[in-house]
């Protein structure tokens, strides 16, 4: 399903990717600590439609995000892999500025609005705005509007839940934010809260257990090159 090998490519490779991101990555935001604000959390209106030019714009930019992070350029695009690195840093910058006027003016891109493959987009797009806090904390309580009107996937954001957690050093919910140590062991990026019944609230967002989660992470950090 192209839900559940997004997720495990933007939840897992790209995650341990994204742990060590290029020396120029851009400076976090001053207001990165700043809460969302009351009406960052009001569910949006659900439109009638798709808006098909606003799919399209976030395809792109996922497109853009995962070449960047890939190093492989999209079709027609004779960029090098380190060409696509350099770029990583400003495509974030890029992509961070446009979802934030994305939220000013749609609230969350969810199912109704954009369908589900420009809603994978937006969630992957407010994943890696690791350096804007702020912005990350305000998509997350507009996505969990939008689960709470069936307009958006719960196991979506139980990785922003956990990837904003990490963020501010605390520990995650769902155990979904891993990376390896210097001895190649997988291990949380921060402690998982209450681990003897993370399994129960992954079932409850529509995740597998934990272990079957760390054998995936494993395959993929082994299948790359």
């Amino acid at each position: 399903m192209i839900r559940a090998t997004a997720a495990l490519l933007a939840g897992l490779l790209l995650a341990a990717c994204a742990a060590a991101p290029p020396a120029a990555s851009p400076e976090p935001s001053a207001t990165a600590e700043q809460t969302p604000t009351a009406s960052a959390t009001a569910p949006h209106e659900l439109a009638a439609s798709p808006n098909d030019e606003l799919r399209d714009e976030l395809l792109a930019m996922m497109a853009e995000d995962q070449a960047v992070r890939t190093g492989v350029a999209p079709p027609g695009d004779d960029r090098t892999a380190e060409e696509l690195f350099d770029a990583w840093p400003q495509v974030d910058a890029d992509n961070a500025l446009r979802m934030a006027e994305i939220l000013d003016e749609f609230g969350w891109p969810g199912w109704s609005l954009v369908g589900e493959d420009g809603a994978l987009a937006a969630w992957v797009l407010i994943q890696h705005a690791d350096f804007n806090l702020d912005l990350q904390k305000r998509g997350l309580a507009m996505m969990r509007a939008a689960v709470e009107a069936d307009d958006a996937d719960p196991p979506d954001l139980a990785y922003l839940v956990d990837r904003v957690l990490v963020a501010e050093g605390k520990p995650q919910l769902y155990g979904t934010q891993l990376g390896v140590d210097a001895e190649g062991e997988i291990t949380p990026r921060t402690p998982i809260e209450d681990e003897a019944n993370v399994d129960a609230r992954r079932a409850e967002v529509g995740l597998g257990t934990l272990e079957a989660y760390y054998e995936e992470f494993r395959e993929a950090v082994e299948a790359e090159p």
